[in-house]
């Protein structure tokens, strides 16, 4: 009998967890697709399949959605991000991945950050994690160079997400091309 109750509380657990997960998904995949000023909790509510009332029982508030996603996103790209220290191809390879997989909707971020708080908030905190990337991921070349903040400066802006934008939405080249273009930029830079 206890048995019976420990495995229905974990069961109701696991329930409240995913559905949590589900609605921080739907804000997240929301913010990608439209303005924070086109997105409303009946959006996200009917994005994750759940009530505006459940939306609330789990974040107490709008404010407490975008923090909880916020979060939870800030993770995701952390994680995306990963990159052996020192490895150059790896580097770009993985960068190149996320803004596949997120630059699209780090762009719409962006073009929102001047009149939006929250936008604000989110870039710049996706700014200072870019460079925190970059001075990880190109430490051992950081530490040989004679002006290691100018090189950090031009590693952030070859793999940023707008030098993406240019070759891949602009100029329309391939993955692959992009990539290989963003390589031949980066390998300019490396002492």
């Amino acid at each position: 009998m206890n048995t019976t109750r420990s495995y229905t509380m974990t069961a109701r657990a696991v329930a409240v967890a995913e559905t949590r997960a589900r609605i921080i998904d739907a804000c997240v995949a929301l913010h990608g697709e439209r303005p924070v000023t086109e997105i409303a909790l009946d959006d996200v509510a009917g994005r994750a399949g759940v009530s505006v009332q459940t939306v609330l029982r789990h974040f107490g508030s709008r404010a407490g959605l975008e923090e909880a996603s916020f979060e939870h996103a800030q993770q995701a790209v952390t994680d995306e991000r990963r990159t052996p220290v020192g490895d150059v191809g790896a580097a770009v390879h993985v960068i190149v991945d996320h803004y596949e997989r997120r630059g699209d909707q780090a762009l719409l971020m962006l073009a929102q950050e001047t009149h939006q708080d929250l936008m604000a908030r989110i870039t710049e905190q996706g700014k200072a994690l870019h460079r925190a990337w970059v001075t990880e991921v190109f430490a051992p070349f950081l530490a040989a160079a004679e002006d290691a903040e100018e090189l950090t400066d031009l590693l952030v802006v070859a793999t940023d997400v707008y030098t993406w934008k240019l070759l891949r939405r602009d100029r329309r080249l391939s993955r692959e091309r992009t990539e290989s273009r963003i390589r031949r930029l980066v390998d300019a830079l490396l002492p």
